[in-house]
């Protein structure tokens, strides 16, 4: 007598996205992994999240999640974060949790790197005073003419020497700039995170010298501009402090695109007001939105923008670029890209 098999369908990958998907960005995530069941919603608060999650996934698409992730989304065994930054995922929902993060580091490059050449020449080439001087209607032209430069010949030091700062170098180099890369483990110069083709300096060829952590202060004293690129870890909250400021040259320019914490900002703030240094491009800061009392506001050498340097519209068809390899990777056991490593933050 023949034996009946009970044949047991397996249930599809289930994905979860809290970002409204557009059709090209569902395509790449659906070829990638053929069968998925993806849902997607935009999602503008932690309960509309826990809300969407509380049926359970495998794997979560996400800028941010609220507290209650893990109990919330049961199954869950992967989250892809849409951001560069881990510290908001490890400081609470995920803090302690095995669930690997990924994050979405390479995507922010292209942007980033052009926002802080950008600020850069904005302040060689006095925007920053000439278009104040345009909203009153003054002709400034002798005020600033003495004051303008050029940003070939300068030094640029990079604080923070990833897929931000790579690009940035590789920008500054086609620029005539010499550049100085500061890294945690500066012997390691190749790139292991993922990058988009053609953007960056995987093989770390571009810096002219490379410094650890213990020589920020050496870094700082022979640059002209600096890019602060470092992600927010326990490590690096406050690294730019008054010792940091203080090896800064006079008339340098800081350029802060990383977290706002890393960069003491009343330090850093004390150092405009006494003409310590040149000026600063912020795009982060201690606090957002940046309050209305803070005195970063009424510095003229200081130019604000509101956290939107790593901002551009292809950004999810980059990032389910990424999202979609690491869904190859994860399907096949195979290692994911810019994995979070709990130690060290990043």
């Amino acid at each position: 007598m023949a034996l009946a098999c009970e044949i047991r369908a397996i249930p599809a990958m289930k994905i979860i996205s809290t970002v409204a998907l557009a059709t090209p960005e569902r395509a790449a995530i659906s070829t990638a992994v053929p069968g998925v069941e993806l849902l997607d919603r935009a999602c503008r608060s932690p309960e509309e999240i826990s809300e969407f999650v509380s049926g359970g996934c495998d794997v979560l698409l996400s800028f941010r999640m609220p507290d209650d992730i893990v109990r919330r989304a049961r199954g869950l065994k992967w989250v892809q974060l849409l951001s560069a930054g881990a510290d908001h995922a490890l400081g609470g929902p995920l803090k302690g949790a095995s669930i690997p993060i990924t994050t979405a580091s390479g995507v922010h490059a292209t942007p980033i790197g052009e926002y802080t050449i950008a600020s850069m020449l904005a302040y060689a080439r006095r925007f920053h005073v000439t278009i104040r001087a345009q909203e009153r209607r003054e002709w400034v032209r002798r005020a600033v003419i003495s004051s303008l430069d050029v940003i070939r010949g300068k030094t640029l030091g990079i604080v923070g020497y990833g897929s931000i700062g790579r690009e940035t170098a590789r920008l500054a180099e086609a620029f005539g700039m010499r550049v100085l890369a500061l890294k945690r483990n500066p012997s390691e110069r190749r790139e292991t995170g993922w990058t988009p083709r053609g953007v960056g300096d995987p093989e770390g060829r571009i810096p002219a010298r490379w410094y650890g952590p213990e020589q920020c202060c050496e870094l700082l004293g022979e640059s002209d501009y600096v890019s602060v690129t470092l992600p927010l870890t326990a490590a690096t909250r406050g690294f730019i402090g008054v010792k940091e400021i203080a090896a800064m040259k006079s008339g340098a320019y800081l350029v802060n695109i990383g977290r706002g914490a890393v960069v003491d900002e009343a330090a850093l703030a004390a150092a405009l007001a006494a003409g310590k240094i040149g000026g600063a491009g912020l795009d982060v800061f201690e606090r957002e939105p940046l309050p209305a009392d803070s005195p970063l506001w009424d510095f003229e050498h200081a130019i604000l923008t509101p956290h939107v340097s790593g901002d551009f519209r292809g950004y999810m068809g980059l990032a389910c670029e990424l999202f979609a390899e690491n869904l190859r990777r994860f399907q096949s056991d195979q290692p994911l890209l810019n994995r979070v490593d709990p130690v060290h933050g990043y």
